[in-house]
């Protein structure tokens, strides 16, 4: 299965947002989680959208777009 790369990007910059996370508290953590929140929406829509058109199943892709950001960069919550 090829992925686009806007997919990747798309998952790519969820995870960065979810790295940001790590030692917030308060506010800032709440204000971060809503970025991360609509950095994955934005990513599982795409993901929904570029399934229904190459007709494959959505699950497959969401998987496979996450591997391939895993696989191919450090996890960027880990310093």
């Amino acid at each position: 299965m090829e992925i686009p790369d806007d997919l990747i990007n798309l998952e790519r910059t969820a995870e960065v947002e979810r790295a940001n996370l790590a030692g917030l508290m308060g506010e800032e953590y709440d204000a971060q989680w809503r970025k991360w929140r609509d950095a994955s929406q934005a990513v599982l829509a795409a993901i929904a959208r570029h399934a229904e058109t190459a007709g494959e199943n959505r699950y497959d892709v969401e998987q496979a777009v996450k591997k391939a950001v895993r696989h191919t960069q450090e996890d960027p919550a880990v310093e």
